[in-house]
């Protein structure tokens, strides 16, 4: 069996900062084969640190193949480490395990142990996750360690001298070739050494083998010339990243912004370069831009699979930070074939890190919607989405078999929650680590592209969120200038071009701050925003915690004229190319500083679409809904902040809000039989607070799974149990909970979509001439004018509802008299008085139309001069005549029961399975009908 071993160091693990630990791993026996009992201790880790008292033992194993071969079988869950694997307290600061390999793994081709030492619970609670660095252990009793040099590839002056240095654990025969060819053997012992005088660049492969087993390890050794770097200008129009020849398929212009690095190869699968560094593939250096480039003419790679790095000075490895896709040796193998077919695979053998994939002598996608006309952004209804946990295949092709259900929803937009490449696959996608590559468990490059276009043949918009707030410690700058060596923690360095040494803001810091005054960041994120509107033709952004995008120290609450002309910046950036993207901001900073984004426009053109904010008022709609005070949800609307555009989204959920639901069905309040805590009573709140949302002029945005009463808790963790710490993790997915076939469910969907179809179609829910009574106060009122209505539309709308716990009795204040239409139970009213009482029983609520709107004239309403009895009804009631279908509400609209297939005069129609109440019936009869109140008894 031969071993490869690569010097370059492994990073195993994504990790946070603060709450780490460097633990200090030995074994017992130090050499060991896969079947013999052994025993692990570290030392250096106090679990204090990470607020607990035990210590817990997470493993993996490395094939022989140099392969990932699994996780121990009773690691647990990293929120909830299994009781297997609990380290015992030597009392001396260290933590032992004891156990046999192959039993333990479950495995017979185990060639090395990986570990790390954390808390049962792994997660962070806000500076970085519990746990130790990743531990690699070899095993096998014969064992060979490469002393000298310590690095892969060396850079030396001709004349050097490399002194090469090794030990085995048993006597071995020891092989030494210099560029193919056998330069020295020397057999029997157990430490080699050489020294050789360098002249020329070198591949030194030194092989030692142990004569009774025939197991064998091998080592590579480069050993390059000091590069001679050749100073020449960027090729004119070669931009960072990577640059295509529409006219030469077989070239390609690498360029990387790399300030203070002296010297860069390109390493891959290219021209049997075999990822060793080779002059041959030194980059260029323009001294004036402080960029190194190459252009590779006339290359091949396997498969049309290029494959590459950057190799900075012969120290770290990384891909370009302009990446369209990456590999990752740990997480690409959780990637289903069928949601990304023929990923190649990572070289193992050959490097470590994150390495930049180019599928060359690809057909372009062929676009089918090329004349999409995007939705006011006044008039958006945004559905926010995380593939991950809108549909169990977690797939782009997955939510495109969807779309018919969010089409008819009535939604507008689809907000995708990060698809960049973060880290790990089971994320929400705020760790970012590339900003410009598509992250694979979503899917390739051509579905994502084949889901815009699903959404704009629907008149969909799609929306990126994004995070340049940050980035993690496996973003290509900050690997390239830290004080760790290109590691994933410690701190950039004052010469990084991109990232802030230390984050201003000590209140929210997350990963590595982005350091938004240098020129090079404003130049990397421009390129990033434009590249995704052009190569995928979204439509817009929403900025993730835009807050963060200054120098200036704080908490980012105060007023920040610094964030405002950097925001204003790359809008007006995006805005030279794209001039009615939508740019969403996740602000809340003060009204002061978001009124000024919201008001700022690139050019005098008073109708470009401006700026938009996330306008959070979770809290107070979730008071309504679950039956309390301080529920004054005004905020909503910029009209409240007293803005004159409708730039705010607002929103009853988030992806980072707890869910209505769950907190009405768990803290709902009650009063005598009515519980907003039951099912369905909390289901028909979330239809009231629909018909508060939906008609409030002004941009809306709904988080997936609220229009079914999406009910699981935000800090759900797979076991079913509440923690914070499992705020990210996955969820339960409605489509295997089978929401779609509960009508109490569907009412909310339907009621929604009837209520979204509304806004989008009649005029009056785009006035500017609307007032909110939703002060905190249970009996609450909206009324919206159209100054503009002419002949039979709707001029006024009231809506009044009772989102208390007893019945009310209120004053709409009708503003004319006359037959106005309550567009719930699509029945009408007279108003003789126009100070009329209306009584609502808990939770009901009405919308009222001067005149019955176009958009729910779907049958023509007219008087058939009928009669339903007996009324009150007991057990039956009966229509003096003839119908076609019958159908009865509740007074919240939600159909309760339907009769079809026609009728004959007096038909008895059973009430047996209705409660005493007040209903509506409607009855149709060659397309005309009519509505009827009942009372059962």
């Amino acid at each position: 069996m031969k071993k490869i071993l690569l010097l370059t160091t492994l990073f195993f693990t994504i990790i946070g900062v603060a709450q780490q630990q460097e633990g200090t791993f030995t074994v017992s026996p130090p050499t060991f084969e896969q079947n013999e009992e052994i025993t692990i201790t570290v030392s250096g880790v106090d679990p204090a640190v990470w607020g607990v008292s035990d210590v817990y033992f997470w493993a993996w194993y490395i094939n022989t193949s140099g392969n990932f071969g699994g996780d121990s079988p009773t690691n647990g869950t990293w929120e909830s480490s299994s009781e297997a694997q609990k380290m015992t307290d030597n009392g001396d600061g260290t933590f032992s395990i004891t156990f046999t390999p192959t039993t333990f793994y479950n495995a017979n081709d185990i060639g090395q142990l990986g570990m790390l030492a954390k808390a049962k619970d792994g997660n962070s609670t806000g500076n970085g996750e519990r746990k130790t660095q990743d531990n690699l252990i070899p095993v096998g009793t014969f064992q060979v360690s490469l002393d000298s040099p310590l690095e892969t590839t060396n850079i030396l002056n001709s004349g050097d001298v490399l002194s090469i240095q090794a030990t085995a654990s048993l006597n071995a025969n020891f092989e030494l070739t210099q560029n193919g060819s056998l330069i020295d053997t020397q057999n029997g012992i157990t430490s080699y050494s050489n020294n050789l005088t360098i002249t020329q660049d070198s591949n030194f492969v030194l092989t030692a083998t142990e004569p009774n087993s025939g197991e064998i390890f091998e080592f590579n050794i480069n050993a390059v010339l000091t590069p001679d770097v050749t100073i020449a200008p960027v090729p004119a129009g070669a931009k960072n990243g990577i640059n295509y020849n529409t006219s030469n398929p077989d070239e390609i212009t690498l360029v990387l912004f790399a300030p203070n690095k002296e010297f860069v190869h390109v390493i891959g699968n290219f021209n049997n370069n075999n990822w060793t560094i080779d002059n041959t593939y030194l980059m260029n250096f323009d001294d004036t831009t402080n960029q190194h480039w190459i252009t590779l003419n006339n290359f091949s790679a396997p498969n049309d699979d290029f494959l590459f790095q950057y190799s900075i000075e012969a120290d770290i490895v990384v891909p370009d930070p302009y990446s369209e896709l990456v590999l990752d040796r740990f997480n690409d193998q959780f990637i289903e074939e069928l949601t990304f077919p023929n990923i190649p695979s990572y070289p193992q053998q050959s490097t470590s890190e994150l390495i930049s994939w180019v599928k060359v002598n690809q057909t372009d996608y062929q676009w089918q919607a090329e004349n999409f006309t995007r939705p006011a952004q006044e008039d958006l209804v945004i559905y926010e989405l995380l593939i991950r946990d809108f549909d169990a295949a977690h797939s782009f092709q997955s939510v495109i078999s969807r779309l018919d259900y969010l089409e008819e929803l009535g939604i507008n937009a689809i907000e995708l929650m990060p698809v960049n490449e973060f880290d790990g696959n089971i994320n929400w996608g705020y760790s970012p680590a590339l900003h410009m590559a598509l992250d694979k468990y979503y899917g390739s490059p051509h579905a994502f592209k084949a889901f815009v276009d699903a959404c704009h043949q629907r008149g969909i918009a799609v929306i990126l969120d994004v995070v340049f707030n940050h980035a993690t410690g496996q973003h290509p700058y900050y690997r390239m200038y830290n004080d760790c060596g290109g590691c994933y923690e410690g701190q950039a360095t004052p010469e990084n071009p991109i990232f802030n040494v230390s984050d201003p803001n000590s209140t929210f810091s997350f990963f590595n701050d982005i350091d938004h005054e240098s020129q090079a960041t404003e130049e990397y994120m421009d390129q990033i925003n434009r590249f995704w509107i052009e190569e995928y033709k979204i439509d817009g952004y929403r900025f993730d915690f835009t807050k963060g995008f200054t120098n200036t120290p704080g908490d980012g609450g105060s007023f920040d004229q610094a964030r405002i002309d950097n925001l204003t910046r790359m809008y007006d950036e995006i805005r030279s190319y794209d001039n009615d993207a939508y740019i969403i901001l996740e602000h809340f900073a003060p009204d002061s500083e978001e009124e000024i984004l919201i008001n700022h426009r690139a050019t005098s053109n008073s109708e470009e679409p401006g700026m938009l904010v996330w306008g959070n008022v979770n809290f107070n709609y979730n008071q309504a809904t679950m039956g309390y005070d301080n529920s004054n949800f005004r905020r909503v609307s910029a009209q409240s902040r007293g803005w004159s555009t409708p730039s705010v989204v607002g929103y009853m959920e988030s992806h980072d809000e707890e869910r209505l639901m769950y907190k009405n069905l768990e803290f709902g309040n009650r009063e005598g039989s009515y519980d907003t805590r039951v099912l369905e009573t909390a289901l028909d709140r979330m239809e009231l607070a629909g018909a508060f949302y939906f008609t409030i002029p002004g941009p809306k945005m709904i988080w997936q799974f609220g229009e079914l009463g999406y009910e699981f808790s935000i800090n759900r963790c797979e076991d079913g149990t509440i923690n914070d710490d499992c705020r990210t993790g996955p969820k339960p997915i409605p489509w295997n909970l089978g929401y779609q076939n509960n009508q109490d469910r569907t009412d909310v969907y339907n009621f929604w979509s009837k209520l979204i179809t509304l806004r989008n179609n009649e005029p009056i829910f785009k006035t500017d001439n609307f007032t909110l009574e939703v002060a905190d106060d249970v009996n609450k009122k909206i009324y919206l004018v159209d100054d503009s209505a002419t002949g039979s539309e709707p001029k006024y709308v009231i809506i009044v509802g009772n989102f208390g716990v007893t019945s009310i009795t209120t004053q709409p204040f009708f503003q004319e008299a006359g037959t106005w239409f309550d567009a719930v139970t699509e029945t009408t009213i007279e108003v003789t008085n126009t100070s009329m009482n209306v009584s609502l029983a808990p939770g009901e609520f009405k919308i009222y139309f001067n005149n019955q709107p176009s958009t729910l004239s779907t049958n023509e309403v007219s008087s058939l001069d009928y009669s339903v009895y007996p009324n009150p009804a007991k057990d039956y009631f009966s229509i003096s005549n003839q119908v076609d279908s019958v159908q009865i509400f509740d007074v919240n609209g939600r159909l309760l029961k339907e009769y079809k297939g026609g009728f004959e005069a007096k038909h008895r129609f059973g009430t047996d399975q209705l409660n005493p109440g007040l209903y509506f019936i409607k009855y149709t009869n060659q397309k005309q009908s009519q509505a009827e109140k009942l009372i059962i008894h």
